[in-house]
């Protein structure tokens, strides 16, 4: 029974000194929690489902013959001007964000068969970033963010448009700064 006593004991000093460590390590960094980078990521997995990937491309071509403003491009070099390269899957998942909220949803009733697909491929992916967040206050990236949805806004429908036929790039850039 002593023996049962000093282990417990033993058991209980041990998570007591862990807790310690971690309060000790919060107060040094001023109470805040380092962000843990590896939550702004994605699987390979997730990009290689051949009819998710057609289905994508698809829909924004299909929306694409619908676009008159051939002159504006929402997701280009512009959209990561200035941003630094360690939060461009942060960037991506709030244009990712936006695009789902903003747009997919509210048009989600128009360019069938492929609209529902890919909205629910997409949710996923945003399921995935939910936790992903900066270590920095990210001005040029809701800066950036901002531009691209006031864009879409003055552009009206034709701007909703826009984004959908632009999810082959919102698709292909996801990737590229999330794998």
């Amino acid at each position: 029974m002593a023996t049962l006593q000093k282990s417990a004991s033993f058991s209980l000093m041990g998570s007591l000194a862990a807790s310690c460590l971690v309060l000790i390590a919060l107060s040094v960094q001023g109470g805040a929690a380092v962000p843990i980078r590896s939550y702004c990521s994605l699987d390979e997995y997730d990009f290689q489902q051949p009819y998710i990937t057609n289905y994508t491309f698809m829909l924004a071509k299909e929306a694409s013959l619908a676009d008159n403003n051939t002159d504006v491009c929402l997701i280009g070099k512009k959209l990561f001007h200035g941003v630094d390269m360690s939060e461009h899957c942060y960037l991506m998942k709030e244009v990712l964000n936006f695009t789902l909220e903003e747009v997919l949803l509210p048009q989600s009733d128009r360019f069938q068969p492929y609209m529902q697909e890919v909205v629910g491929f997409l949710t996923r992916l945003s399921n995935k970033l939910s936790q992903c967040h900066i270590e920095s206050d990210g001005q040029h990236v809701h800066r950036n963010v901002q531009e691209l949805k006031d864009t879409v806004k003055e552009l009206g429908e034709g701007g909703e448009i826009k984004v959908i036929g632009e999810l082959n790039l919102l698709f292909m850039n996801l990737r590229k700064s999330c794998l």
